[in-house]
């Protein structure tokens, strides 16, 4: 019987792509987590690719007895119960950093829209205010020249860094994980101490996965150490950053703004106080999927899908399993 494939049905995947490239050799089955059709199909599939969900704790796993890998589609993990999978012996893997770019390319869009003051400046000519009625006191800026400070070095954080250098930024960074002096002069980064980071640069841009380490890494204490003209740029995951604390210092003018991808409840309640500031750009945790990047997705998961089908370890296990499930010499970037 050939092995069977779950491919997860969600808003945020192009179906028609996922099954132009789905391997040969192995039955698909498709439903969206939570219907009846996902349910019944657990008992025989083999494997999972889709995003992580909170509804996958131990009884999930009990239902899936053949389950040999859940493959995200995401980088992000923390909708997964991770010490289910661990006790139920199965690795989860990310995406290998298919959506890098993208995020990448984001969070320099929202650099810029903030830095360019984009959504006022859209604004006021759509209602026919040429150039606004408060010229004089809106400033605009470059870029270029100016320090940002990426805190989160990994893939996503490193192509950041890469654009960034583009534009002429210096970049600085701090990660828990240090860069040798080598691969630093390579990538033209200098590391700085996390509040050496956030009291130095004009662009403060996170890349770091939720973790319970993470949750409220930055908080009121961080943001106080800010310049009042720095933008703090998340697209990482909202409960990263204390959203009381940030919507308190944007509101009292304690930093300049902020381009936020991500918020602490999604979607937001339609009375969120950051809706009413006139110094925030918010887009809808819409910097990773990318048409460019279903392709990236979905040929990672199927491949790591046909490694652990040919008895080979996976590629990109999340880093809280790679001491249960790696094996010496395996790929893990």
């Amino acid at each position: 019987m050939a092995p069977r494939i779950l491919l997860m049905e969600s808003p945020l995947n192009a179906m028609e792509i996922a099954r132009e490239l789905a391997p040969p050799g192995f039955d698909i089955v498709t439903a969206a987590i939570g219907t009846p059709a996902f349910r019944a199909a657990l008992p025989g599939i083999d494997y999972i690719v889709g995003f992580g969900d909170p509804t996958m704790d131990d009884a999930f796993y009990r239902s899936a007895p053949k389950l040999k890998l859940l493959q995200l589609v995401s980088a992000g993990y923390d909708r997964c119960d991770v010490e289910a999978a661990r006790r139920a012996g199965v690795p989860i893997c990310n995406n290998g950093g298919a959506n890098a770019v993208a995020v990448a390319e984001h969070a320099l869009l929202l650099m810029l829209a903030v830095s360019r003051q984009l959504a006022w400046q859209h604004s006021n000519v759509a209602a026919g205010r040429w150039r606004g009625n408060n010229i004089a006191t809106v400033k605009l800026f470059e870029l270029h020249g100016r320090t940002l400070g990426i805190i989160g070095l990994g893939t996503i954080g490193k192509k950041v860094a890469r654009l960034a250098a583009a534009f002429g930024m210096q970049v600085i960074y701090y990660d828990t994980v240090r860069l040798t002096e080598d691969q630093a002069d390579a990538l033209d980064v200098r590391f700085r101490l996390k509040e050496e980071v956030l009291r130095s640069a004009d662009l403060v841009s996170l890349h770091v996965p939720l973790t319970p380490a993470t949750k409220h890494l930055i908080g009121a204490p961080e943001l106080a150490l800010m310049k009042p003209t720095a933008y703090l740029i998340n697209t990482c995951r909202g409960p990263v950053v204390d959203e009381v604390a940030l919507y308190a210092a944007l509101a009292e003018g304690r930093i300049a703004g902020a381009g936020l991808d991500v918020f602490d409840q999604e979607p937001p309640p339609s009375d969120n106080r950051l809706f009413a500031l006139d110094n925030v750009i918010l887009t809808p945790h819409l910097a990773g999927p990318t048409w460019d990047n279903q392709y990236t997705r979905f040929r990672n998961a199927f491949d790591n899908v046909q490694r652990v089908a040919r008895g080979e370890p996976p590629l990109w296990i999340i880093p809280e399993l790679r001491p249960t499930f790696a094996t010496a010499g395996t790929n893990l970037v």
